[in-house]
């Protein structure tokens, strides 16, 4: 099957255009037939054009749901065509993830049945030591942590939902569904937003003053996807309030029409991307679906490269999309 047959660029609105620019392009880069390998995280390393996803989960020989794994792969960018390797790590079922400091990353751990969920930072060189920052909320332990994004004071935003125990490898919920801020700086925790199903993607726009979620409660743990429920983004206001940061006017931003818009991502222009079922939407500031990049099968996560490169997470598959130069993601600016 050729790339053109299973992908390609769908526009609801004239801006699309000034994104994609005149000659967009998707390109394979990667296909890992044994097992889902680009599944989440999404983490670019400009330094040295590296690409650091997690694995969906796999279950062991037998199909235990208790033995269940997640694995962490190091894609070297600048081999032609690209190599890529498994990095062993005690983090438990890792998930989404970002840039932290100059030589680590955050990574989202889900937890076990015997290790905490939690924020773990990890170095990105060998031995490729690993770190839990965070594991509770005043001694009552998150549920399964799912993704995050690290504000420039310092503060790390995350979201908890309970996929982990949906999938029978983390025990009962001690916490709702919510959304936190830790400010190591500050040593305070504090929790920033709940009323979710299921808490999963979270950025902030370029300037800071909006925080988008994902609410991905329409697919539960076991697969069943119930279509009454919500698979919507929503946008918060960030108000200061006595000195600290409140969320404030929560608002439907956009809902995904096609399975359920998981992680999110901004440009610097205040575009919002986000993966979903049918591979990634974007919709303008305002919350208009301007057009979609088609990829067979959807995308779970992705992340901004250099100028308008995405590399775009499809399980099996990892793919490079290229739109206009000029795009860039909020989050690293290139």
């Amino acid at each position: 099957m050729t790339d053109s047959e299973i992908t390609g660029f769908q526009s609801h609105h004239k801006d699309f255009d000034a994104i994609t620019g005149s000659t967009p392009t998707l390109e394979l880069l990667a296909e890992h037939r044994d097992y889902p390998f680009a599944h989440e995280a999404g983490i670019y390393i400009a330094e040295t054009n590296n690409l650091w996803i997690t694995s969906n989960r796999c279950l062991d020989p037998n199909g235990s749901k208790s033995q269940q794994r997640v694995y962490i792969t190091r894609v070297d960018l600048n081999t032609n065509p690209i190599t890529y390797e498994e990095i062993p790590t005690n983090i438990p079922m890792g998930n989404g993830g970002i840039n932290y400091g100059k030589d680590h990353i955050l990574i989202c751990g889900q937890g076990s049945m015997t290790q905490p969920s939690g924020l773990y930072q990890m170095s990105i060189t060998a031995p490729y030591t690993t770190e839990l920052l965070k594991g509770d909320f005043f001694g009552r332990p998150f549920n399964s942590v799912n993704d995050v994004v690290v504000h420039t004071d310092g503060s790390i935003w995350f979201t908890d939902p309970i996929y982990g125990y949906r999938h029978e490898y983390r025990p009962e919920p001690c916490l709702p569904c919510q959304v936190y801020r830790w400010c190591p700086r500050e040593g305070t925790t504090r929790a920033m937003a709940d009323g979710f199903g299921m808490p999963n993607g979270i950025c902030f726009s370029p300037d800071e003053k909006t925080v988008y979620i994902t609410d991905t409660d329409r697919l539960h743990g076991d697969g069943t996807v119930f279509d009454h429920r919500v698979s919507s983004i929503y946008a918060f206001d960030v108000s200061t309030i006595h000195g600290q940061p409140f969320l404030t006017n929560r608002r439907l931003f956009a809902m995904a029409d096609h399975g359920i818009p998981d992680g999110i991502k901004c440009d610097l222009n205040g575009n919002v991307y986000s993966g979903c079922g049918d591979g990634i939407h974007v919709w303008s500031p305002g919350g208009v679906l301007l057009g979609r990049i088609l990829i067979d099968g959807g995308v779970a996560n992705f992340c901004f490269g250099r100028n308008g490169e995405i590399f775009a997470l499809n399980e099996h598959r990892l793919w490079r999309v290229q739109l206009g130069a000029g795009v860039k993601g909020a989050l690293l600016g290139l």
